[in-house]
């Protein structure tokens, strides 16, 4: 009789040395192998190509990873949890607010107003359900050293939040290269159960990526690592049901001559991982535009906010 596969130890060709390798670098449950690659496997845990692929398959079998019907998805589409902007124009735009399970992308020029969405959703995750918060922690990985507390503070006054019981619900990882930026996403999972964690921001993604990767010929090593840190921050949200909410830096694209030639960094890599992408950009006075560039299912669109002292809200009438 085969042996009832339940933990990673139980899998074929993974002996305790190698579990334990495995955990150290953050695969420590059937899930996270299961969506795993076999060289990933190979990298972290020394395992031989055929014996990373028969783990990998053996952890799916396990947890019954195949086809679903479409009803079976539906019902799995209800644990989605929807985030609060704190504007109901934003929320409306975006489907009732920031998604759980999937990676959201907020992409402008210097002073668009990126880092006030990480600032205002820190806090609103906080908030009860019933105010459009998911009652939970948040994880702050910092690229660019522009995590201020005080604005925070602004904002948890504004929603009636108790400032240092909100500013200790947020947890700040300065990120000093790519590589750290990198590590502190696949670290992330034991801080998600150990510390209620409902949201992962990452302000900004790919600033430490433009300043180690310079020059067309590490283009390709850099999308290499950069598609490897889009596909940890997916299997983050998916696994455990947490937002995942990245701003993005933006170049200007020579070969457009009219219309707007404002892009985001990363290409296709981060294009295809973001599951829902807003373009910021000033409008008059403390007045903010969000243009819905992508999403799986919501029509392109534009929503007119403000920035002010207590954070993002509506244009008053």
């Amino acid at each position: 009789m085969a042996k009832k596969i339940e933990k990673v130890e139980d899998l074929p060709g993974v002996g305790e040395t190698a579990a334990k390798k495995l955990a150290e670098a953050g695969y420590k449950t059937l899930e996270q192998i299961a969506v795993a690659s076999g060289s990933e496997l190979q990298e972290v845990a020394g395992l031989g190509e055929g014996t990373a692929d028969k783990a990998i398959k053996a952890a799916r079998d396990a947890l019954d990873m195949g086809y679903e019907t479409a009803d079976v998805l539906a019902e799995k589409r209800k644990l989605v949890g929807r985030l609060t902007t704190g504007s109901k124009e934003l929320d409306n735009l975006i489907g009732g607010g920031i998604e759980t399970q999937s990676i959201t992308e907020v992409y402008g020029k210097m002073a668009s107003g990126k880092s006030q969405w990480c600032f205002q959703t820190a806090v609103t995750v906080q908030l009860p359900k019933e105010q459009g918060g998911l009652e939970g922690g948040c994880l702050y990985v910092d690229s660019e050293n522009s995590f201020r507390p005080e604005r925070v503070i602004q904002v948890a006054k504004k929603f009636g939040l108790d400032t240092d019981a909100a500013l200790k619900n947020i947890y700040v990882a300065r990120a000093y290269n790519a590589e750290h930026q990198m590590i502190l996403v696949d670290k992330a999972a034991d801080m998600i159960k150990e510390k209620n964690i409902k949201l992962l921001i990452v302000d900004s993604l790919t600033a430490q990526f433009r300043s180690e990767f310079v020059g067309r010929g590490t283009l390709a090593e850099r999308q290499q690592k950069l598609n490897k840190h889009m596909r940890s921050l997916q299997k983050t949200a998916e696994m455990y049901n947490v937002a995942v909410l990245v701003t993005n830096q933006v170049m200007s694209r020579p070969d457009i001559l009219f219309g707007d030639p404002t892009e985001p960094v990363g290409g296709n890599v981060v294009g295809h991982a973001s599951k829902t992408r807003l373009y910021l950009r000033k409008s008059k006075e403390d007045k903010r535009v969000a243009k819905l560039v992508d999403s799986p299912s919501l029509p392109d669109g534009e929503a007119l906010y403000r920035i002010t002292e207590n954070g993002i809200e509506d244009v008053e009438e």
